[in-house]
């Protein structure tokens, strides 16, 4: 079958392959012929579409025709514009319970039980930089345990993560940008994934160290210590104190052990980057079913990347467990309308020349594809950048699209695994948290086999349904989550994506 069509109001499929002009197709018993060369994966008008008229995929209007387009044509930037009507919200009307697998048949994962009842799937030791002033001493102190190996005598420790970053200076101490940056350094202190945190500042900087410990009512201990560069009288100096402190923490970290979990203690992050045509319909959508799983046996699925749900924000609105989540969500996206606006950006229309390469024409037509990863549960709650998840459930946490600031506030909010989906090839991994990486097509999976995880290309070729590799992911998250390496972690991805979102002026 050369088209595949998403919906039957449709009035464009995709090309499976790239198919020369003259082409012949049957197309409901009748031989549409291409007027035009089309690669793959891009759109091809399946009837007539009148000039203003909608172009219409996934059985939803994704922009309008720039010019009237034949049956047969090519459908991209050349003739489509990203018009944007607002639409019909809806709030609550397609909210449902969800049906609950019973406590005794969910299924367990093998995870870390820390003080405080957080969960964890990996046992990392932190050098948390306040400001990028102390990114250069943090780094060498994790340099240390790794390049001198010691790290061989202590053989439950994953690692020693340097959290380096470029602000927590030239801002305001009272506006939003530094709000987000202390909830988000509080996120990763507090992280389950870490056995241990040392806290380093430079002394002078904004984001002071005390001011952070008292906003949260953090007490430093063993596991927890702080620390500033002119305190200690300078680099090298607080390079040794920085080791002498974190080889303080190694036996207790040493000595934590997994022990079975129930799933209701996993935070899935879901994420896309680098999206292609077909993410939508194979990659997402089984990367949706398997969050739905992971919501029945009682666990958490953070969607987030505010930008990327734009034209689509109607599909979350109407199934929002109450019309406060629905207009927090609504209020959200006109605060990016705002934001995108001042700063001289289109909201309206952000795919990258990769996912326009890969067939993706507008940011409506981005996002409906987009939020089939986050599954058909009711939504339940909306969350701020890096604010702590406290509902179970599939949630939203606004962010923007960039993967790597996104990732990180999910993280810092609680995320304790992510699964990304890619069409394109993205390269991510985001220490202490494990990535999966999940491949919307076979010769994408089979291009970078080292970088992915699961390949999700069969559901096009009938190979498997979305339901079944949605239940083969969630038995990756278990499996991964439990301690099994992911793609990008054996290839030491994470040490450089922790990515806190800036906002505001840098003064």
């Amino acid at each position: 079958m050369d088209l595949i069509q998403i919906h039957p109001a449709d009035n464009v499929a995709l090309c499976r392959a790239q198919l020369p002009a003259g082409s012949l197709l049957n197309w409901r018993g009748s031989m549409l012929e291409l007027a035009s060369s089309v690669p793959a994966m891009h759109k091809v008008a399946v009837e007539p579409i009148a000039a203003g008229a909608p172009v219409c995929k996934y059985g939803q209007p994704i922009g309008t025709a720039s010019r009237d387009i034949a049956a047969g044509e090519h459908v991209h930037e050349h003739n489509m514009n990203a018009d944007r009507q607002r639409p019909d919200y809806a709030f609550c009307s397609e909210a449902q319970a969800t049906e609950m697998v019973a406590e005794s048949e969910r299924a367990t994962f093998l995870g870390y039980r820390r003080p405080g009842g957080k969960v964890g799937t990996r046992n990392y030791l932190a050098v948390v930089s306040t400001v990028n002033c102390s990114v250069t001493v943090s780094r060498a102190v994790a340099a240390h345990f790794h390049n001198s190996g010691l790290l061989r005598d202590y053989p439950n420790i994953d690692g020693v993560v340097a959290l380096g970053h470029d602000s927590g200076c030239g801002m305001s101490n009272a506006d939003e940008g530094y709000h987000t940056l202390m909830r988000t350094l509080h996120g990763y202190i507090c992280h389950p994934n870490f056995a241990g945190v040392l806290l380093i500042g430079l002394g002078c900087e904004s984001m002071q160290v005390n001011n952070l410990l008292r906003e949260y009512g953090l007490e430093p201990g063993p596991q927890f210590q702080t620390m500033t560069i002119q305190q200690q009288g300078g680099t090298r100096a607080a390079i040794a104190a920085g080791i002498e402190r974190v080889a303080e923490m190694l036996p207790a970290a040493n000595a934590c052990t997994r022990e079975p979990l129930p799933v209701s203690e996993l935070t899935l992050a879901v994420q896309c980057g680098g999206s292609d045509a077909y993410s939508g319909i194979t990659a997402n959508s089984a990367l949706g079913a398997a969050a739905d799983l992971l919501v029945r046996h009682g666990g958490t699925v953070i969607y987030s990347e505010t930008p990327e749900i734009y034209g689509a924000e109607h599909l979350f609105t109407r199934r929002a467990a109450n019309p406060e989540v629905a207009q927090q969500l609504v209020d959200r996206i006109h605060w990016w309308e705002h934001y995108t606006q001042i700063n001289g950006v289109t909201l309206n229309n952000n795919p990258s020349p990769g996912n326009k390469a890969g067939g993706l024409t507008t940011i409506a037509e981005k996002s409906l594809g987009a939020q089939a990863k986050g599954g058909t549960t009711s939504l339940q709650a909306f969350y701020l950048y890096a604010e702590p998840v406290r509902n179970k459930g599939l949630v939203f946490m606004d962010s923007p699209g960039f993967d790597p600031v996104s990732v990180t506030g999910q993280i810092a909010s609680g995320a304790n695994v992510v699964c990304f989906t890619t069409g394109r090839g993205s390269a991510f991994g985001a220490k202490p948290v494990p990535s999966i990486k999940l491949a919307s097509n076979s010769l994408l999976y089979q291009r970078m086999r080292e970088d992915m995880d699961i390949d999700c290309g069969g559901i096009l070729d009938g190979e498997y349904s979305v339901a079944e590799r949605g239940e083969y992911i969630f038995q990756r998250i278990l499996a991964i989550a439990s301690g099994e390496r992911s793609a990008s972690e054996l290839l030491a991805y994470g040490d450089n994506e922790f990515a806190p979102w800036r906002i505001g002026a840098v003064i």
